[in-house]
């Protein structure tokens, strides 16, 4: 799970996570975490819960805990850990090498939650919207932290939803354990503040590098910072949209931002009880049928016979049987 590379400090705080497992697979979420330190075993400790990427429309939401010794709280605040928002990308890399370098008494985790996993959560029949994942990613991770014997009686946690109500629903989830949930923890509390920092590196680490599945060829990584109002994020999106087969997994299609292109600019499917709804099918008499576009001509261009879904099944276009 943790990587060190002693000849090159420089580049130390990039190698420290693993991202392997993830970039096996990119459509699953996974967990990473360090080594947990011995006096965590054995010492009362605090925790810390923030998340990085919960807006933007590219790329995956990264939660991250961290903990330490409620004696060592002092020790953990003389690093300058902050609010990772505050921070530039490279003091994000110094902080977290700081954090590592107190390996012997700080432990950290993160559970990266794919693009595919949110939009596919936010979708299914059952409604499970973005601030029920949030909370049971951040439960899963303290009972990681449990079960892995950090001995946890302080939780802090930047409030998704009204803090009240989050307070206690962690605090009847764990009983003993003081849980405190406040807006803006991450610029409160240290502990919050060293979790949003690897949270956030996480992120960017896995953003810089993702592995699109999709045959894409050479992709444009200048999408901007990934959020919908963002020109260069809209103009990436208009680029990579297959009018078919929409966008590759590292697009969080249940967005709004990414719905409005898809129906606005993809091929539309004709169902048989369209032709009971005049105002539907008004709206989309305009637009592309989905016959029509697998109807092409042999021969002709055909932006969808590149895709993968087709290479894959070597199927080709035919205008003739």
């Amino acid at each position: 799970m943790v990587k060190r590379h002693h000849n090159n400090r420089k580049h130390d705080s990039q190698l420290v996570m693993d991202f392997s497992p993830f970039e096996a697979d990119n459509s699953v979420s996974c967990r990473l975490a360090s080594e947990i330190p011995d006096v965590c075993r054995s010492e009362d400790c605090c925790l810390g819960i923030d998340e990085a990427g919960r807006g933007p429309v590219l790329g995956p939401m990264v939660y991250g805990i961290c903990f330490c010794p409620i004696s060592k709280k002092d020790e953990l605040k003389n690093l300058k850990v902050a609010d990772s928002k505050t921070l530039s990308e490279a003091e994000r890399e110094n902080l977290f090498e700081k954090l590592q370098e107190s390996k012997n008494y700080i432990g950290w985790a993160v559970k990266i939650l794919s693009p595919n996993t949110i939009s596919t959560s936010m979708l299914q029949r059952t409604k499970y919207n973005l601030n029920a994942l949030s909370h049971d990613t951040a439960i899963g991770l303290v009972q990681f932290a449990l079960d892995s014997g950090v001995q946890l009686k302080e939780v802090f946690v930047d409030t998704v939803g009204p803090a009240d109500k989050y307070e206690d629903k962690l605090s009847k989830l764990f009983p003993g354990i003081t849980v405190t949930v406040r807006p803006k923890a991450d610029s409160l509390f240290p502990v919050v503040s060293a979790a949003s920092i690897c949270a956030k590196v996480a992120r960017d680490r896995v953003v810089k590098g993702w592995n699109f599945a999709e045959a894409l060829g050479d992709v444009d990584t200048d999408y901007g910072s990934g959020y919908p109002n963002d020109p260069k994020t809209k103009a990436w999106l208009l680029k990579y949209l297959d009018p078919v087969f929409g966008y590759p997994q590292f697009v969080r299609f249940s967005w709004s931002t990414a719905q409005t292109l898809i129906e606005s600019k993809g091929v539309t499917v004709h169902w048989d009880d369209d032709e009971e709804d005049g105002g539907k099918a008004a709206q989309r008499k305009n637009n592309k049928s989905m016959l029509s576009y697998f109807g092409a001509a042999a021969g002709s261009s055909n932006q969808v016979q590149s895709h993968r879904f087709f290479s894959d099944r070597r199927l080709k276009s035919l205008d003739t049987l």
